[in-house]
């Protein structure tokens, strides 16, 4: 598979960032972007941050612009990034309307700086997407944010960048459409995908070091078939075929690779909040089924799923990830997307689907 720059650009996409338009198409005649050497890049977010270093080892160093804590869906960079990215050679994103800054970013440096290579990693990935209905919980009804944020995770507080978001944090209504579900990267057969997408525009761009980031690709790529692997195990030894998430779904694709079914009482948009009558029913799920281990989103609060097992049989709640950002303990002990997967998700998963 070849990545031209312009052929993982989404057609349509806004040409200018608020701060940067004027400074970039002022100069868009005269500047060279990039640097001389192919040695540095940005990626949108935590995942395809650390999947891009992976994939570029020794050859180039990709930055993160969104900070610790934080994902990168409903997320507003500052005035700066777009003239930032444009001094580096690459910029790695996922052309998909939650992550309309990058589309956008995306569009200004195909327009402006075209030494930049822009990587699309939903590139051929378009036909397995999976929709992201925003309008309904399970039970279908739309509000605000689910839940507040608690003091205990002061260092994930602000998941969607803060209090300037309002209710079309995820894409607005400059970028209506389809409206896909941008979780693909917890599925570990589509991140060796996108990981092979990087590495091919990785080495269309710097085609002296193609053999390396292939190599770099397929290496990481059997480390995520041993993820794959593990999450195969967990469907295949579960003696519960539902668990049950305490916030926003955003498992899906979990879910269609394996089977798995994950019960939430708000569904899979932030933007839900449950009813009593939603929650009450989620309680008589947890103590019907037997289930004893109440799973929740490390970036959201965990007050949903301890109420809920106050309130049932069940005895514990555990975090998972979604694996779209790192939090500061993380961070500090080194851990990317691999390890969010073993050391966080799987175990929580064996526990709450009691696979042996």
């Amino acid at each position: 598979m070849t990545h031209s720059r312009r052929s993982v650009l989404r057609r349509g996409a806004g040409i200018a960032l608020a701060g940067t338009a004027a400074s970039l198409a002022g100069c868009s005649d005269t500047a060279s972007g990039g640097s001389e050497e192919f040695d540095s890049g940005y990626a949108a977010f935590f995942t395809l941050h650390d999947w891009a270093n992976q994939v570029a080892g020794d050859h180039a160093t990709f930055e993160d612009p969104v900070d610790v804590g934080q994902l990168g869906h409903g997320w507003t960079p500052d005035g700066t990034l777009a003239a930032d990215v444009a001094s580096t050679d690459a910029f790695v994103y996922l052309d998909n309307p939650e992550f309309s800054w990058a589309q956008d970013l995306a569009a200004t440096l195909e327009a402006d700086y075209d030494t930049v290579a822009v990587i699309d990693g939903l590139a051929g990935l378009e036909g397995d997407l999976l929709e992201w209905d925003h309008s309904h919980a399970e039970a279908g009804h739309e509000s605000e944010e689910t839940q507040s944020h608690d003091d205990e995770h002061e260092d994930t507080s602000h998941e969607h960048g803060g209090d300037e978001h309002s209710h079309d944090e995820h894409g607005g209504d400059e970028h209506e459409g389809s409206r896909h579900d941008p979780h693909v990267w917890v599925d570990p057969v589509f991140a060796a995908d996108i990981v092979e997408t990087i590495a091919a525009g990785l080495s269309e761009a710097d085609p002296d070091n193609a053999e390396a980031y292939a190599d770099n690709a397929a290496a990481y790529g059997e480390e995520l078939a041993a993820v794959d692997d593990a999450f195969q195990s967990i469907a295949d030894t579960a003696a519960r075929d539902v668990a049950v998430m305490a916030g926003h779904n955003s498992f899906q694709y979990l879910e269609a690779r394996y089977g798995f079914r994950f019960h939430s009482p708000v569904g899979v948009s932030p933007q839900n909040e449950p009813t009593q009558t939603e929650i009450a029913d989620t309680i008589d799920l947890v103590d019907s089924e037997g289930i004893d281990t109440v799973l929740y989103d490390r970036f959201q609060s965990s007050r949903l799923a301890e109420s809920i097992v106050e309130n049932s049989d069940a005895t514990a709640a555990v975090p998972v990830t979604p694996a779209g950002g790192t939090t500061r303990e993380w961070n500090d002990a080194g851990y990317g997307y691999l390890e969010q997967m073993t050391e966080v998700n799987i175990p929580a998963f064996k526990r709450a689907f009691d696979a042996q």
